[in-house]
């Protein structure tokens, strides 16, 4: 019987983490992509924020949103896995993926200047920028990054005037 219990329950909170993820994979995918610099990085950052979620499933105690709390451990273990891929020695990859931001119209141009841009900045800053471009609210972003609301406009007011000096120093 306790076994049944167990299987029971395991089953649900599988359910429960299927629908987690279900409802903030953009998010997910989101953060990946701000934090990585090919398909296969992504997709690796990917998969390790679903096992820090999984791990982490049982102890969240819904004292922030779910989203709030998705977006902490997702920027947590992009930031991490940062740290990691500088400290390896870099490899060329062998397949030769198509960018979708190599097309010559102006706005497409744009994009990609930007997000050049924005991969210059340091990690806490580009999570910043990130949550920003997303929507998220001050009081949310403070949240989510441990700072005072204030401070976030603060420092996204000095962001954006770093990646307008960049633009210029181009």
């Amino acid at each position: 019987m306790k076994k049944l219990l167990t299987s029971i329950m395991n089953n649900d909170k599988e359910h429960q983490f299927e629908i987690l993820v279900q409802q903030h994979k953009r998010t997910i995918y989101t953060v990946c992509y701000m934090f990585s610099s090919d398909k296969a990085e992504i997709d690796d950052l990917f998969q390790e924020i679903l096992i820090r979620l999984w791990n982490g499933f049982d102890h969240y105690e819904g004292r922030s949103s779910e989203r709030t709390w998705v977006y902490r451990v997702s920027l947590n273990a992009a930031i991490n896995h940062g740290k990691k891929e500088r400290r390896r020695i870099k490899t060329v990859p062998l397949t030769v993926d198509i960018d979708p931001y190599e097309a010559d119209d102006p706005s497409t141009q744009q994009i990609r200047e930007l997000y050049d841009r924005i991969s210059r900045l340091d990690l806490i800053d580009r999570s910043l920028v990130l949550l920003w471009l997303e929507g998220v609210s001050y009081d949310e972003i403070g949240a989510i990054i441990g700072i005072t609301p204030n401070n976030v406009g603060v420092r996204l007011t000095r962001i954006k005037e770093k990646l307008v000096k960049m633009s210029k120093n181009q």
